[in-house]
């Protein structure tokens, strides 16, 4: 047993007394204070398997625990170490699914159980860098793992060069231990996480922590989080770490997405997270960083993007790649801090696209209303308002626009009334904290061109307009689907609710399924950040229809999982489902609730389950006998299938890379289908890579029944941009091309 587990007895039992004084606490009495959890289902076992449901597997976990040098097995969490401190197993607070089908996961918080009194005052000192394992399933199911090299990726091995307040001066490390160790200045914890197009995994960003004001050798202080600037490759075939380039800032919690030609684009992220004070740079102090930067990934290089490129956004912005190669900002973000982000975080609200060809943002309108500040002539406001961009020509081009369309601002305010159905549309819209942007499956028009993208934002905290940071404490249960089309670089944009969850979620993972629908996983019942430990679990998934716009709740998990929880879409359609790295109780240390409904505090969950939705219960699934292993845009293909008259849909699904609920890559792209002879099929790949991004994706094809669409077991598919040498895959023996251009492959998929 750990010392964490009889140190959460003391307190535990202490707050028992502080709450119901000298009377034995009960359930009712902290349930009716705290309110109780919104999910007291039963914990349903393997063989609760309901036909319309699903079901989860049995938690399964690390099995040993590397202690002084010699690895323990143990089904504990921790184990103390003999210097007194605990060694943990890593909970998957990032998680990607490899080519080769195996999962790459990143620990989260490192070191939360060593916080003996407060995480903000010993968490400096305490934490270390992040743990990362390769997850592996045998046929059936038998999990095994593997420790990559470096573990924890290897970022400054030598320290970071930290933005302290008296960075450069002679005073530099007088009020701060930003250089006392080196084992906590190059953490993945906060990084993101991308799949670049030869198949590895880059981390961009990440957590250097020190405690500022502090003084080496004493364990308390003030806790900082900063940014780094550090870009770390993994190697799926060789299973090590190598270190890309650096930024030229440091972010933590940055946002990452794949730009049509495959260069990546990093937006936001903050320096420092608690004190972002910077001597050196004044005009970007109190807010996030608002300088993008394009990483080129033949080069292993990042460049820094013009001023026009500037841009305020929330931490984690949820972003998208449009079909004419645009990238959205969705209004949503990671709601973190309880006393705000940002001076100019009012700004968050407003949905914008980024032009990689001319380096500049343009806003579109308000989340989820109406009002098109673009057509108003108000397209350049959040980049006239940026600080870092000002210019007399930018507030002259701003005025000048709006003076010849005052009659357009007018009318489109006019249009803004006041019924019912207007309040739940301003409740739903404005910048969503702490959900995922899902992006619904990009579907051909009549002419076989990808034009218009849906979004659905479901669950999260409301900004309610000005509280964009942290919002409101209580999440919601409005869903909204937001409709983009595009016509070159033209955008259009609107809003609409679709159903409600059936219950309020904060830090739904949503995890887009084969047959179409979303699923979402975990969570909790309220904001988990802005009051660690006082949040009810959410084990209960839920299924939306896009057809219907409907949720329906599906099989119940059995772990709590809520803050940093993670899931991921499998090879064969089912999904994991891992995480819980809470922030420590209050901010203080680990106190565990959960006999009183609220979510466990006893220290990070390293365990895994797995779900089965429905369709891959049955014995009468779809199967592709043999597809090719690259394609690249505009090629026409043949599968093998053994279903040809029933299947009637062929959906080409991008390996997810998810951490902290987002997955800015993440995307299905319908294939246009044509009947073929006998038992194949042939499909068409979109002609734009702005629609289908170079990297790993699994082709599932699927047909409709009385009990919904059952889809097969993927392919595997590498979609290859001839334009990125460095990128090229080996070449597939089976590959061949017929008389008429179609590509098909002569070997039967196992």
């Amino acid at each position: 047993m750990s010392r964490n587990s009889n140190r959460l007895c003391q307190l535990t039992g202490s707050l028992f007394l502080i709450t119901a004084g000298a009377t034995p606490a009960s359930a009712g009495l902290l349930g009716g204070l705290l309110g109780s959890s919104t999910d007291d289902s039963i914990v349903q076992t393997n063989q609760d398997r309901d036909p319309a449901k699903g079901y989860f597997s049995e938690p399964f976990a690390e099995p040993t625990i590397i202690v002084d040098g010699e690895a323990v097995e143990t089904d504990e969490k921790c184990i103390t170490r003999a210097d007194g401190m605990d060694e943990c197993k890593p909970a998957a607070g990032t998680m990607a699914l490899l080519k080769d089908g195996r999962l790459l996961y990143l620990n989260a918080l490192e070191g939360t159980e060593n916080v003996e009194l407060s995480i903000v005052a010993e968490f400096g000192e305490v934490s270390v860098n992040d743990q990362t394992r390769v997850l592996s399933l045998d046929e059936s199911d038998n999990p095994s793992w593997l420790k990559p090299s470096p573990l924890d990726a290897g970022a400054n091995p030598d320290g970071n060069d930290s933005e302290t307040l008296l960075n450069g001066t002679e005073l530099d490390g007088l009020i701060d231990t930003a250089d006392n160790t080196s084992k906590n200045d190059g953490a993945l914890f906060c990084s993101d996480v991308i799949g670049l197009a030869n198949g590895d995994v880059m981390a961009v960003g990440g957590t250097d922590y020190y405690s500022e004001p502090g003084i080496d050798g004493l364990p308390l202080g003030v806790a900082e989080l900063e940014g780094i600037k550090n870009s770390r490759i993994f190697d799926e075939a060789t299973n090590t770490w190598r270190q890309s380039g650096d930024m030229t800032y440091g972010r933590w919690y940055p946002s990452l997405v794949t730009l049509g030609n495959g260069d990546v684009f990093v937006a936001s992220g903050v320096t420092k997270l608690l004190k972002p004070v910077y001597p050196d740079e004044p005009l970007n102090s109190g807010r996030n960083v608002v300088q993008t930067e394009t990483y080129n990934p033949c080069a292993g290089v990042w460049t820094e993007n013009p001023s026009t490129a500037d841009r305020s956004l929330p931490l984690y912005p949820r972003m998208h790649l449009l079909p004419n190669g645009h990238v959205l900002y969705n209004a949503g973000g990671q709601a973190f801090n309880p006393f705000g982000q940002g001076y100019d975080q009012a700004l968050w609200n407003i949905v914008a696209s980024y032009n990689p060809a001319t380096q500049r943002w343009n806003d579109i309108g308000y989340a989820g209303l109406p009002l098109r500040l673009d057509e108003a002539g108000l397209g350049q406001l959040s980049s006239t308002l940026n600080i870092t961009n000002l210019s007399l020509d930018q507030i002259g081009s701003l005025l000048g626009d709006v003076l010849e369309a005052p009659s357009d601002l007018l009318e489109s305010g006019a249009e803004l009334g006041v019924s019912e159905d207007d309040l739940r549309m301003a409740i739903a819209g404005g910048m969503r904290g702490s959900t995922s942007s899902t992006m619904l499956p990009l579907k051909p028009n009549a002419n076989g061109e990808y034009t218009d993208v849906e979004l659905l934002t479901a669950g999260g905290v409301p900004s309610y307009a000005l509280l964009t940071n942290p919002g409101g404490y209580l999440p919601t249960d409005q869903s909204r689907i937001d409709r983009i089309t595009t016509n070159g670089d033209d955008i259009g944009y609107e809003s609409r609710l679709t159903g409600s969850l059936n219950q309020p979620r904060w830090y739904g993972t949503n995890v887009l399924m084969p047959d179409g629908s979303v699923m979402v996983f975990s969570g909790g019942n309220r904001d988990g950040v802005v009051a660690p430990g006082l949040e009810g679990p959410i084990r209960t998934a839920e299924r939306f229809d896009p057809e219907t716009g409907t949720w329906t709740e599906m099989a119940t998990g059995h772990r709590a999982r809520t803050y940093h929880n993670t899931a991921v879409l499998m090879e064969d359609g089912r999904v994991m489902i891992a995480g819980h790295s809470p922030i420590n109780t209050a901010y203080l240390t680990f106190v565990d609730l959960q006999d009183f409904g609220l979510a466990p505090y006893d220290g990070r969950d390293p365990s895994f389950e797995i779900y089965t939705p429905p369709y891959a219960m049955r014995d009468d699934r779809p199967e592709i006998q043999s597809a090719p292993r690259n394609l690249t845009i505009g090629d026409r293909f043949n599968i093998k299938v053994d279903q040809a008259d029933q299947i009637d849909k062929a959906l080409l699904i991008r390996r997810t890379v998810m951490t902290h609920v987002i997955d800015g890559d993440q995307r299905a792209i319908e294939l246009v289908m044509e009947r073929g002879n006998g038992n194949k099929l042939t499909l068409k790949m979109p002609d734009n890579h702005n629609v289908v991004p170079a990297g790993e994706y699994m082709l599932f094809v699927s047909k409709e029944t009385t009990e919904g669409r059952v889809p097969s077991i993927s392919a595997p598919i590498t979609v290859v941009n001839e334009n990125l040498e460095c990128m090229a895959p080996t070449q597939v023996a089976g590959d061949t091309t017929t008389a008429d251009g179609i590509i098909e492959s002569t070997l039967e998929i196992l």
